[in-house]
C-alpha cells in the first residue's frame, strides 16, 4: 500500500524501493549507481512507509472553524509537554505576531499547564493587530509591545530562561534588502547579547541549502549551504551570528531550518489548492516540496529548547513526504471534480529538506500530507478564511 501511494505522490520517475547496488558519491551525498536518475533515497521511503502504516482511518475529515483550527494547531505534543515540564524558567517569544507565533505561544502555555509547571509565556511584537494581542492575553499569554531593533526596547524586555526567536523578514525583501539584513542578521546579535544567559531556539529556513537534486530526497543538516538570493543569504547570516555568540558567550542554542509549515489558512498546499479551485494554472517550476503541519512544527520547536547546545544544535523541521506539486494539484482537482491546468515543467532539483533526524529525536508528525490535503480541500471549498499571504513556493531564484 505504501509503495503504491508513494509512486503517486512523490514523482513520476522510475524507481523501486527494493533496488540495491553499489553506492557512489553525488556532491557530498551518496546515490545509487546504475539506477534511474530519479531514484528516491531509501531512508525517505522507510520514513513514509512507517508513517502510512500508522494512519488512522477514523481521523476527522474537516475542521469546523477558526476556533477549532487554533485549538488543533496549539494542541501540545506529549513530548513538548515533557520537555517544558523538565525545563526551568519563563518563555519569551520574540516575533510572536507572525503566522506561526500565536499558536506556538498558546501551545507553550498549554504544554506547561499539562506538565504542571507554573511559568510566564510572554509574546513580544509590534502588534499591528490589537485583536491578536487581546486573543493572546485571553489565552494566558502575556504580551509586550516593542521594536526589537530598538536597543532600549530590547533591553527593557523581561528576563527569561527560554527564548524562542521568530522575528525575521522574507516577503518584501526585494527593494528592502537593507531592512531584511538588519532583521535577519543584525538583530540576532542584539538578541544574543541581551539573552546570553538563556536557552535560545532560533527559527531559520531550508532556503539556506539552496536547490538540491530531487533524487537525493532533500538536504540534510550536514550538507553544504548554498543560499540563493538576499533573503536566503541573510538567513545564513542569522545562523552564523547566532553561532558566533553561542561560542563566544557559551549560550545554548538550537537552530531550526523550517520547510514549510502549513495550516488551513496559509502554506504551500493552500497556495496550490486556491489555484486549482479558481481554475488558475499551477506552476511546476518548483515541482517538489515538503510540508509539515504547523502544530507538529511548533511541538518540535518547543522540544528543541531541551536540545540547545554550544555550538548550536541544528535540525531540519519538515514533513516526511516528498510531495509532487503535480500530484497534489491533481488530488485537489479530484476532490472538487475540477480540471487542473499546469504551466511549465518540473526541474530535476528543488528546495527540499530531509528531516529524518528530527523524527528520530522528536517523533513523527501527527498529521500527514494526506490529512492536510483533505482538510484544506474542505476548508477552501467552504470559503474558509485565509491569511492572503502567498508563499511564492515556485520561486527558484530566491527573490521575495
Amino acid at each position: 500500500m505504501a509503495a503504491e501511494f508513494l509512486r503517486e505522490i512523490v514523482n513520476p520517475f522510475e524507481w523501486s524501493p527494493k533496488e540495491s547496488g553499489p553506492q557512489r558519491k553525488v556532491g557530498n551525498r551518496e546515490d545509487k549507481a546504475g539506477g534511474a536518475s530519479g531514484t528516491i533515497a531509501p531512508d525517505i521511503f522507510i520514513v513514509i512507509a512507517r508513517r502510512l502504516m500508522r494512519m488512522n482511518p477514523q481521523q476527522r475529515t474537516a475542521v469546523r472553524d477558526i476556533e477549532e483550527l487554533d485549538e488543533l494547531l496549539s494542541e501540545p505534543t506529549e513530548a513538548a509537554s515533557d520537555t517544558l515540564g523538565a525545563l526551568d524558567g519563563d518563555i519569551v517569544i520574540l516575533g510572536v505576531g507572525g503566522k506561526m507565533g500565536p499558536t506556538l505561544a498558546r501551545m507553550a502555555k498549554r504544554a506547561s499547564e499539562i506538565a504542571g509547571v507554573s511559568r510566564r509565556v510572554i509574546g513580544v511584537s509590534r502588534f499591528s493587530s490589537p485583536r491578536l494581542e487581546s486573543q493572546l492575553q485571553a489565552q494566558g499569554v502575556e504580551t509586550v509591545r516593542g521594536d526589537l531593533l530598538d536597543p532600549k526596547s530590547l533591553s527593557a524586555l523581561p528576563d527569561a530562561a527560554n527564548i524562542v526567536f521568530m522575528a525575521g523578514m522574507k516577503f518584501g525583501t526585494t527593494g528592502q534588502e537593507s531592512q531584511t539584513w538588519a532583521m535577519n542578521s543584525f538583530l540576532p546579535g542584539l538578541v544574543s547579547e541581551r539573552y546570553r544567559q538563556s536557552r535560545i531556539v532560533a527559527f531559520s529556513t531550508g532556503n539556506v541549502y539552496g536547490l538540491s537534486p530531487v533524487s537525493l530526497g532533500g538536504s540534510r543538516e550536514q550538507d553544504a549551504l548554498n543560499p540563493a538570493g538576499e533573503y536566503a543569504m541573510s538567513c545564513l547570516g542569522r545562523e552564523r551570528i547566532f553561532e558566533h555568540f553561542s561560542r563566544r558567550n557559551e549560550t545554548r542554542m538550537s537552530i531550526l531550518r523550517l520547510n514549510y509549515a502549513t495550516e488551513l489558512r496559509y502554506g504551500v498546499l493552500v497556495d496550490i489548492a486556491q489555484r486549482v479551485y479558481a481554475g488558475q494554472p499551477v506552476p511546476l517550476s518548483m515541482g517538489y516540496l515538503n510540508a509539515i503541519w504547523q502544530g507538529d512544527a511548533s511541538g518540535m520547536s518547543l522540544e528543541a529548547l531541551g536540545s540547545a547546545a554550544v555550538p548550536p544544535f541544528v535540525i531540519n523541521i519538515a514533513g516526511p513526504e516528498l510531495l509532487s506539486v503535480r500530484r497534489v494539484a491533481e488530488q485537489f482537482g479530484e476532490c472538487w471534480h475540477k480540471p487542473v491546468r499546469f504551466e511549465g515543467q518540473e526541474s530535476a532539483d528543488a528546495l527540499l529538506s530531509n528531516a529524518k533526524k528530527s523524527y528520530e529525536l522528536f517523533g513523527s508528525p501527527r498529521v500527514d500530507a494526506e490529512q492536510m490535503i483533505t482538510w484544506i480541500a474542505d476548508w477552501v471549498s467552504r470559503g474558509g478564511a485565509t491569511l492572503a499571504r502567498p508563499t511564492h513556493f515556485e520561486e527558484r531564484a530566491g527573490r521575495f
